[in-house]
């Protein structure tokens, strides 16, 4: 009689590569993983000094609570510093949020005339050195409720290596961004409010190109991984041929 073969099918499973994690649960990775710095956006925060108050011109020093953040992640303000020409430097990893907090007013509100409103852009070096919005800007948001019942506008910037959306915002390592605010209806503002974003680079080299080099899903996303697979053929080969 002859001797009973044994199944292959548990020992080709052993052999082949584990998958990649899901998604999700890298995206929760990187959540957890973030930190998240808030800048006030007005004439009267040289430095931003505090987290959690909102000062505004001619007040003096009168502050608001802007409300409690959102949970999860931490807020760092201590690395924001004032840059040169009267802008602001902070720096940022992949993964990290940064807040923008709008102008904001509390009871008894001051002259309509005497509340901050800002159209804030994202501009390239020339603007942000020129404080022009036309060298090659284009709206990002508007600070445009100064006395919202709810508390003051937020928007919340990712930086975020790729975007599922297709009016989303991609960032490169290495690389420097740039936020300038006008004061409607003036196309130009004086003294402007600028900010400098300057994304630090990773370990991962992979990701230091302007370019994703690996674009397609079927492609392999890691080297090692391609190699791991690829050691496994001849090991495969030999089983199925016996």
């Amino acid at each position: 009689m002859a001797p009973a073969q044994r199944p292959l099918l548990p020992l080709l499973l052993l052999l082949l590569p584990l998958p990649p994690p899901p998604p999700y649960a890298r995206a929760e990775d990187a959540r957890a993983n973030a930190d998240r710095y808030a800048v006030y956006w007005n004439r009267s925060n040289p430095r931003a000094k505090g987290c959690g108050l909102d000062h505004w011109p001619g007040d003096r020093g009168r502050a608001e609570p802007v409300g409690s953040l959102e949970e999860g992640a931490r807020l760092r303000v201590d690395r924001f510093q004032a840059g040169g020409g009267g802008g602001y430097t902070v720096e940022v990893s992949i993964n990290d949020y940064l807040d923008i907090y709008c102008p904001h007013y509390g009871a008894p509100l001051p002259p309509a005339e005497r509340m901050e409103h800002y159209v804030l852009y994202m501009v390239n070096g020339e603007g942000h050195a020129s404080c022009d919005h036309r060298q090659r800007g284009f709206k990002r948001w508007e600070c445009n409720r100064p006395a919202a019942p709810g508390g003051p506008l937020r928007f919340s910037e990712k930086f975020q290596l790729f975007t599922p959306f297709s009016l989303g915002f991609e960032f490169r390592p290495g690389q420097e961004y740039y936020y300038i605010s006008a004061t409607p209806p003036n196309a130009v503002d004086r003294p402007c409010l600028r900010l400098k974003v300057y994304v630090r680079p990773t370990n991962e080299t992979l990701y230091e190109a302007p370019e994703p080099i690996f674009t397609s899903n079927n492609s392999c996303s890691r080297l090692a991984r391609c190699r791991l697979f690829l050691s496994t053929v001849p090991v495969l080969w030999t089983l199925l041929g016996s």
